[in-house]
């Protein structure tokens, strides 16, 4: 008998699914207990033209249809995504490891919420007249064309939607390829908008590895490339993209800085170190792993820190009342336990966790350092992980000169009640997506994105309309041309 997280194929394209067994095998592992659920097969150049030329076939006809008509099948996707929320936050589940009582919340949801918004701005994509005098310019925001979007494998059925909506919405087709080692959500998100109404090739799911990736960043066919990865990947990607001259949106990686000031309540300040290093067992690109405490309040943090994270429940992703589930993967487990040895080498103290859970599945317990130094490799490089790094700091103009010192900039943090203070470093901290006395939120409606090596371009919010088309002038003289001769 089939697993019930078995797909009805590897491949959507032009409204249905495709196989071809003639691809490398894709294993589908579940991380809560090593064994395999699924079988997808590797796109084929055959397969891989297949999806390019539908959907480049598919894109004008989709283009030429009001706004409003393209949002009216972006919302009702979200409806159909809403209705099916469960099923869709069980398969989140087998494809990530992650527990359901995260997904149930946090996965569909959050794609549901990006089709919706996205289906409420396309009739209101509009351009501008320019007064001239006489004379007028007006504007037009016309659709990219065909857009290539690549995936990554902490939030499969969000990114999904985080890319195709704006894509959509503007009147672009998509070729989707989500990671290879969650390869099971974004079919879903690709059945779900074709049964809303998307036309056939508007929307397409590909599978495979990087030379997959690689052949759809280099067909001259494509527009736009918007990757979420990690930040050496990125730079590949948006050199290949480069070559074509196409635009990109890259949504990479990084080692963000959560600043904890001595005058800041305690338990939410906790509570925003937990959503910001153990939500989704730390696999969040945007997470605060550089936990800086004010020495007044350090040891007293520390210690109800330890006391919540106590609080974690490790067990079994499909129980609602597991709190905390198993690394991705048994390589990122292992990437992660290595990370975890060098802070032990590099001097840090361990506070709590520091080892691979005692059961089945890539499990590691959640794990704090304390007495981290900037120069520490756990403080350095993105982990991926449930490791938090907590550094001591004096004074405001210090703490933000390392929190600063980094290749990254994805996100920033501050908890304090001084609200002027609060405002003052985040004016100064470099990062793209900053909070306030809260971690890690990210409603569809505010922009996501990082500067320095975290990327280019945003998502979500009316910024990624401005990704995902591009607005031609037209100059309209009314009079006589003068001219030289």
């Amino acid at each position: 008998m089939t697993h019930p997280a078995q797909p009805k194929a590897s491949h959507f394209i032009n409204g249905e699914y495709v196989e071809d067994t003639a691809g490398t095998p894709i294993p589908v592992i579940y991380a809560a207990t090593g064994e395999q659920i699924a079988t997808v097969y590797a796109a084929t150049p055959a397969i891989v033209e297949q999806a390019l030329s539908t959907a480049k076939a598919a894109q004008k006809e989709w283009a030429k249809m009001t706004g409003t008509e393209r949002g009216r099948i972006l919302r009702r996707a979200a409806d159909i995504t809403r209705e099916r929320n469960h099923e869709l936050s069980v398969l989140e589940t087998y494809d990530t490891g992650k527990p359901l009582q995260e997904t149930l919340v946090a996965d569909a949801t959050s794609g549901a919420d990006a089709l919706e918004y996205f289906g409420g701005l396309a009739g209101s994509l509009t351009g501008e007249h320019i007064p001239m005098g006489e004379d007028w310019v007006y504007t037009v925001r016309e659709a990219l064309g065909l857009c290539v979007g690549i995936g990554a494998w902490n939030y499969p059925t969000q990114i999904a939607c985080w890319k195709g909506a704006p894509a959509l919405a503007c009147g672009n087709s998509m070729v989707f390829k989500p990671s290879e080692t969650t390869p099971l959500c974004a079919l879903k998100v690709a059945e779900i908008l074709h049964e809303a109404g998307a036309p056939a090739g508007i929307y397409n799911v590909i599978q495979g590895m990087g030379e997959v990736g690689g052949a759809l960043v280099a067909d001259p066919r494509v527009d736009k490339v918007s990757l979420t990865g990690s930040v050496p990947t990125g730079k590949k990607v948006y050199a290949a993209a480069a070559a074509g001259m196409k635009h990109v949106t890259m949504e990479l990686g990084g080692k963000s800085p959560l600043i904890i000031f001595d005058d800041a309540d305690i338990d939410n300040a906790v509570g925003g170190a937990i959503n910001g290093n153990f939500y989704s067992s730390g696999q969040v690109c945007s997470n605060g792993t550089r936990v800086f405490v004010q020495k007044g309040i350090k040891e007293k943090f520390l210690a109800r820190l330890a006391e919540r994270t106590g609080n974690a429940i490790l067990g079994d992703p499909m129980d609602e009342a597991t709190s905390f589930g198993p690394m991705v993967t048994e390589n990122q487990m292992n990437i992660v336990l290595g990370y975890i040895e060098k802070g032990k080498e590099e001097g840090a103290r361990v506070v709590c966790g520091g080892a691979r859970a005692d059961m089945d599945g890539y499990y590691i317990q959640p794990t704090v350092f304390a007495d981290v130094t900037d120069d520490m490799t756990i403080a350095r490089e993105e982990i991926f992980g449930p490791v938090m790094s907590v550094l001591d700091f004096d004074t405001e103009e210090e703490v933000i000169a390392r929190a600063n010192d980094t290749e990254f900039g994805l996100s920033a943090g501050v908890f304090t009640n001084d609200f002027s203070r609060a405002h003052r470093v985040i004016g100064q901290l470099e990062a793209g997506s900053c909070f306030i006395n809260s971690y890690n939120d990210a409603p569809v409606e505010a922009p996501f994105g990082g500067v320095k090596a975290s990327g280019v371009g945003r998502e979500n919010s009316k910024e990624a309309i401005k990704h995902f088309s591009q607005v031609k002038s037209v100059y309209v003289r009314m009079g006589d041309v003068e001219a030289a001769f």
